[in-house]
């Protein structure tokens, strides 16, 4: 694990603006289980109006569709909860946006869960323009609401600023 993973999700933050602005990179997120708690985490940090384009909040499949455009079929195929609906928001966000890049987590944090997608699963989407849109799920397990939360934060912070670094 990197030094940056470990860190408080406010020098993560710093890190990744400092990367955005170095590349001259717009951002955007895309949320629904961490409900803006990603661009709060940016914008915490003075001077990141820079860097920060925004965020969307959709935590309903209706504002998934309307403000991202997610496929009703996907939604339907594979549940909120998929790698294919975050690859899909992330590159929503992305195209309605002024953002270059961006990053979608959408999960259950919890309490709750099924035996198919259990309580601490997250999937998260990086959409970068000129690049493929990465995606991968992290099962955190039953940790709590605030710690699958913070953990998704954390996760979604090195994503952006590995994608910005790279």
């Amino acid at each position: 694990m990197t030094a940056l993973a470990t860190a408080i999700p406010y020098e993560l933050a710093e890190a990744t603006l400092a990367a955005a602005r170095a590349k001259g990179v717009m951002i955007a997120t895309a949320e629904s289980c961490t409900g803006g708690m990603i661009i709060g985490s940016l914008t915490e940090v003075a001077g990141s109006s820079v860097v920060v384009e925004r965020g969307f909040i959709t935590y309903s499949n209706t504002a998934k569709r309307e403000m991202l455009g997610v496929s009703p079929v996907t939604l339907a195929e594979y549940g909120a909860v998929s790698e294919q609906v975050a690859r899909e928001m992330a590159e929503g966000a992305v195209s309605r946006s002024q953002a270059q890049i961006a990053v979608a987590v959408t999960g259950i944090a919890g309490p709750g869960g099924s035996e198919h997608k259990p309580e601490g699963r997250v999937c998260f989407g990086l959409a970068h323009e000129g690049h493929d849109t990465v995606v991968k799920t992290v099962d955190f397990g039953p940790l709590g609401r605030a710690k699958v939360r913070s953990a998704t934060i954390i996760t979604a912070l090195e994503m952006l600023w590995k994608a910005l670094e790279a």
